[in-house]
């Protein structure tokens, strides 16, 4: 008996990808003869024609379903979701631009079928902006120091995850997931394999410097608390150099007592850094509510518009 195998795709305003992507996925699920697939393409309302490319699409390919969102629910939510719809004793999430190689959709299923029941590709370097490199891999390191449990480095959510893993993610109920880290908080040992990213094929990237800020935020406020602590570390190192300071400007004015001029710089100098600490530790403080008023409201992850071909 064949297995069933479900590909998922979120895409927003990919009009010049999704045809050759859905042509790509084709191609190397054809040739699978030990499964039958289903591709699903959620669409976060997008305002090109990639919602009327992909009806198309599915009105010839019956293998094509597609999940219209009422609005931009934003790439994790959207992603997760549509993980979350499959049926497939295998999920396979691939983006529309190509980032994610489709070839490599084979070798996911062989390590698939050997037995492992997620495998995740792993950049091993990438095309891509070498500024933009650069930050992804600080990032990747700064999570990997601070995290509560083992993160994966360069894996952007690029994997097949077998249904048991998929059943998991459906009981937490989770309205904003941080994926890539469910993997590691989980427990499942993955197989990695690595590649190296290609740039994106067509188009323009989605990505604002607001979508990867979010990604990183939630990444740090989901798995760890570091960054809580360091606030009370750093209070107490602060104070502990404040009265050092103060007891070296008391010593020195009374040895030099008359040549001695404190100023009014060092106050002014002082008041700022306290705010700009203050106000840091603040902003942390405000994404950990943010992140726990999230949790507290249980809005959906995503509500939809539209289904096709389910």
């Amino acid at each position: 008996m064949k297995k069933n195998i479900s590909i998922v795709t979120n895409c927003f305003n990919e009009e010049a990808n999704v045809t050759a992507l859905y042509q790509a996925v084709k191609s190397i699920m054809e040739k699978q003869d030990k499964y039958n697939y289903e591709h699903i393409f959620i669409d976060n309302n997008s305002y090109d024609k990639t919602l009327a490319i992909l009806k198309e699409i599915a009105g010839n390919d019956k293998n094509i379903k597609i999940i219209s969102n009422s609005r931009n629910f934003g790439q994790i939510r959207s992603g997760v979701y549509g993980i979350l719809q499959a049926t497939g004793d295998a999920v396979i999430h691939i983006v529309a631009d190509f980032q994610d190689p489709p070839d490599m959709i084979e070798t996911f299923l062989e390590s698939w079928d050997n037995g492992y029941k997620v495998v995740v590709g792993v950049k091993k370097s990438s095309e891509e902006s070498p500024i933009i490199g650069s930050i992804r891999k600080f990032y990747y390191f700064l999570i990997g120091k601070i995290s509560d449990t083992k993160l994966i480095k360069n894996f952007t959510g690029f994997g097949l995850y077998d249904k048991s893993f998929i059943n998991i993610i459906r009981e937490l109920d989770d309205p904003y997931p941080y994926f890539r880290g469910l993997i590691s908080e989980i427990g499942f040992e993955p197989k990695k394999i690595e590649y190296v990213q290609p740039k994106r094929k067509k188009g323009k990237s989605n990505h604002t410097f607001y979508t990867l800020y979010d990604f990183a935020i939630l990444g740090i406020t989901s798995h760890s608390k570091i960054p809580l602590r360091l606030i009370i570390f750093s209070g107490f190192f602060i104070s502990f150099l404040c009265f050092l300071i103060g007891l070296g400007y008391l010593i020195y004015k009374l040895i030099y007592w008359d040549r001695f001029d404190v100023g009014i710089a060092p106050v002014v100098i002082g008041i700022f850094f306290f705010a700009s600490i203050q106000l840091f530790f603040m902003g942390i403080l405000g994404e950990y509510i943010g992140f726990i008023h999230t949790q507290l409201l249980k809005r959906p992850m995503v509500v939809e518009k539209e289904r096709i071909n389910f």
